[in-house]
């Protein structure tokens, strides 16, 4: 099988993410008037995913190391699948809540799991752009999402279609992850040397596989030992992976991404176009500027680097933070609007070329292999304990500041992003698994 091909099967974990992180943007919109839900508890039916996300997230490490990658990705697209449908079906605020949380979970372990399982498939030249496939396909579910919300914005039960066909990326994962082959470094990590040596000449393609191999077996007898204690992640040589990967997954969330992902067409229809469904369409617009941009990522993380675009990007962040907060406190209003809009699209665009491949690229990268399951999980619980922080409060932050302060927050915390990126975060391109954890150790240098 091409490697592309497996690739693009083992990425779909990133469509169920994308595409839920969407459609609730646009099923809000109806859900909220079916079942009379104020601004609180619009908040709860975002973030109680989010919440779940975290749990998620919390257990995929430890799943993932005990019982290998590919099992526990199976269990994830069937249980993505009864959340989709069962939010779709709810007849009440519980039953939506609990579909929600099933949901949630599932985008966690996935959030977490697939860039794990992309990393330790890939070559080291081509790490970047395989891993970022999962990135490319989170904005591709957003978009899809929006276009689906925008189709259904004209009924009084699109909603449980938008919410319903979610289900789709779940099935289309589990039917593709039964053809692919388990992780061959977390198959060498358990002893199972012949078995991972066939995974990998699955993967190259039939290629020697043979110089990968004793990376493999070197790694493992530097570290001594499969599976290490959690509290390896306090050591000296995991404490550097850990504060750049926590910081990282704070980051991305607190600079405000998700409450345009999120909250995009209320964020327009305050700005002043004119119905839901206009701002679910400008919403989509936005959305596949970050595919767009996602793709020019792929292209650009195994030439360019991961540091590099990482400012790039945080600086275009910053500066159009700014811009759309400056927007708002000036009351645009009407033809004025599609100004926010486009400001909103080039956040997105910066966005979507630095911080958001690059976070989910570098925590499949820099954790010991020992701990590299439960490494990405503290990172992604991080993120999405965040992400559920941010979407809850984001209303009542617009309620009790305004919406320009609370752009401008957003702003303060890109500049802080900025400052931590310039003095910890490595450059990793180019360089195998092994080589960036023997650098990490000390045994080496990463520019």
């Amino acid at each position: 099988m091409n490697f592309t091909v497996i690739a693009i099967i083992a990425g779909l974990g990133g469509l169920l993410f994308g595409y839920d992180t969407g459609v609730i943007s646009g099923a809000l919109l109806f859900i909220r008037h079916v079942f009379h839900l104020g601004p609180a508890m619009q908040g709860v039916v975002v973030a109680i995913a989010l919440g779940a996300a975290a749990v998620g997230a919390a257990v995929a490490g430890t799943l993932s190391d005990k019982f290998g990658r590919r099992p526990v990705l199976l269990v994830t697209a069937a249980v993505f699948v009864l959340g989709a449908l069962l939010s779709a079906a709810a007849w009440s605020v519980a039953i939506l809540l609990a579909g929600r949380v099933l949901v949630g979970g599932a985008i966690g372990v996935a959030s977490m799991l697939t860039p794990l399982y992309l990393s330790e498939m890939s070559p080291r030249d081509k790490r970047g752009a395989v891993v970022t496939i999962n990135q490319a396909y989170i904005t591709i579910g957003i978009v899809v999402s929006y276009g689906v919300g925008y189709l259904f914005s004209h009924g009084g039960d699109g909603w449980r279609w938008m919410l319903a066909l979610g289900a789709l990326p779940g099935v289309i994962l589990f039917a593709g992850m039964l053809v692919l082959p388990e992780s061959p470094r977390w198959l060498a990590g358990k002893g199972h040397r012949e078995a991972a040596r066939k995974s990998l000449a699955f993967l190259r393609g039939g290629h020697d596989v043979e110089s990968e191999l004793r990376d493999l077996r070197q790694d493992l007898a530097r570290e001594g030992r499969a599976t290490a204690p959690w509290s390896v992640l306090l050591e000296p040589r995991a404490r550097m992976p850990l504060i750049v990967g926590i910081g990282l997954a704070v980051f991305q969330q607190i600079t405000g991404i998700n409450t345009v992902i999120y909250f995009a067409p209320t964020i327009f229809q305050k700005a002043g176009l004119s119905s839901a469904s206009v701002s679910i369409l400008a919403t989509a617009g936005v959305g596949l500027v970050n595919v767009v941009m996602t793709f020019v990522a792929m292209r650009l993380l195994d030439s360019a680097g991961r540091r590099r675009l990482l400012l790039v990007g945080l600086s275009g962040m910053l500066v159009t933070l700014l811009a759309v907060a400056g927007g708002f406190m000036a009351g645009m209003q009407g033809g004025l609007a599609w100004v926010t809009v486009i400001s909103v699209a080039a956040y997105v665009a910066f966005f979507a070329i630095g911080l958001g491949p690059v976070f989910w690229l570098l925590i499949a990268e820099i954790f010991p292999l020992a701990v590299r399951g439960r490494g990405m999980s503290l990172a992604t619980i991080a993120n999405w304990a965040f992400n559920m922080l941010v979407s809850i409060t984001f209303l009542d932050l617009v309620h009790g500041l305004g919406r320009g302060p609370t752009f401008l927050i957003y702003a303060a915390m890109t500049l802080i992003t900025l400052v931590f990126t310039w003095f910890l975060v490595p450059e990793t391109k180019g360089r195998s698994l092994e080589q960036i954890e023997a650098a990490l150790e000390g045994e080496g240098r990463l520019a």
